[in-house]
């Protein structure tokens, strides 16, 4: 038994295997280099990168077949193989403490990534001054909420003093892709997803094509839908698209077009009034934050931007907590678990952008470089001490 084991040990750990690991993440990453020219950077390491397996449409179809491993997988492999040389070398006498430590520091820094990947979340706050807020909004997610009562007031309109709550239902951009019709528990209606863009141009539309779908309630009755390539850009905007059809009752309610840049539509059903919104993906917090002043600071004499600060109010009922927070440049607000820095600013200075990042593995990183330099150091003058006794 411990020979079997030493052996799978020996195989996981040898020097081949990483050598095939550090080839299959060269293939990804040069893979993934090429695929942003149309996918984009965070596309093209969603699909390369930050995933198991790289998956491909079969052309005519909408099924997908694995074709490569991700770069999920060959972390995973470079992990084992790493962590098993380290236990096989160790064990048998044939690793210094220096260069364990710069194994114990690599694979950290690995599972770091591993960390951020899959349970890191980057989103936005845009808040305006007097403006009170308890979500953020994801950059690159999207979705479709529905809520009761009247409509919400259109982008662009006065901020509104207080949090409007979060949404009775919504279905998220992995749900509108998918298609099909989606069940609402609770609510006298269904969806079902005709069709959904992950970035559209809406246009006039003079006379449906044949085999379009055609538009029936709603504001989008009168426009079509242009189908986009994905922005390759960071800064470029996406505009998302569905078509959707409401069902209550066993009846259609009519086909509508939903966008971000039409903001919310109105169905009645079941003697409730409902509301249609698509809008980035919410992530919703256990307090709120109210901007209180934004500073925009110039060098004298300059437009030269020296400085933005937000003052927020900081208010979680929960924990107690009711104080103002300053956040400026390199000088962000960490609060239970998310990190809020000072991103940009519009509106005439009295909008502030909060970029808020959630990575509970942001301490690896760190803490491996530390135990690499450390391992390296020891390592070094223990070759250095042996290299002066023995001339």
């Amino acid at each position: 038994m411990q020979t079997s084991m030493k052996r799978t040990l020996e195989a996981l750990g040898s020097l081949k295997l990483a050598v095939v690991g550090m080839v299959l993440l060269m293939l990804l990453v040069g893979a993934c280099t090429l695929a942003q020219v149309r996918l984009g950077i965070y596309g093209a390491v969603a699909v390369y990168i930050r995933t198991f397996l790289v998956w491909v449409r079969v052309p005519g179809t909408a099924l997908s077949v694995p074709v490569f491993p991700g770069g999920g997988f060959v972390g995973l492999l470079l992990i084992v193989n790493m962590t098993a040389s380290l236990v096989t070398r160790w064990s048998a006498g044939r690793l210094k403490p220096g260069l364990a430590l710069t194994h114990i520091g690599v694979i950290l820094l690995l599972a770091g990534e591993f960390q951020t990947a899959f349970r890191a979340h980057e989103s936005s706050l845009s808040i305006e001054v007097g403006q009170t807020l308890d979500y953020t909004e994801a950059t690159r997610r999207t979705e479709l909420a529905i809520e009761e009562g009247k409509a919400p007031a259109a982008h662009g309109t006065k901020a509104e003093a207080t949090p409007a709550g979060k949404p009775l239902a919504t279905i998220s951009e992995r749900d509108l892709a998918r298609g099909g019709e989606l069940a609402l528990p609770g609510l006298p209606v269904s969806l079902k997803v005709l069709r959904f863009l992950r970035n559209g141009h809406l246009v006039m539309q003079k006379e449906a094509a044949a085999g379009a779908i055609v538009v029936t309630a709603g504001s989008g009755r009168k426009l079509t839908v242009v189908e986009l390539p994905a922005a390759t850009s960071d800064d470029e905007p996406e505009t998302p698209v569905a078509y959707v059809e409401a069902v209550a009752g066993g009846k259609s309610l009519g086909v509508w077009l939903v966008s971000p840049v039409l903001g919310p539509q109105v169905l009645e059903a079941g003697g409730r009034k409902l509301a249609l919104s698509m809008h980035p993906e919410r992530v919703w917090m256990p307090f709120t934050l109210t901007l209180k002043h934004f500073s925009h600071d110039v060098y004298p004499g300059t437009d030269i931007p020296r400085n933005f600060s937000s003052l927020v109010r900081l208010v979680d009922a929960e924990r107690h907590e009711d104080r103002d927070v300053l956040i400026w440049m390199n000088h962000p607000l960490r609060y239970r678990g998310l990190t809020f820095y000072q991103a940009s600013y519009g509106k005439g200075d009295t909008l502030s952008v909060l970029q808020v990042v959630r990575n509970p593995g942001w301490i690896l990183p760190y803490l491996s470089c530390l135990i690499v330099t450390v391992g390296m150091a020891w390592h070094f003058l223990l070759r250095l001490a042996a290299a002066r006794r023995d001339p």
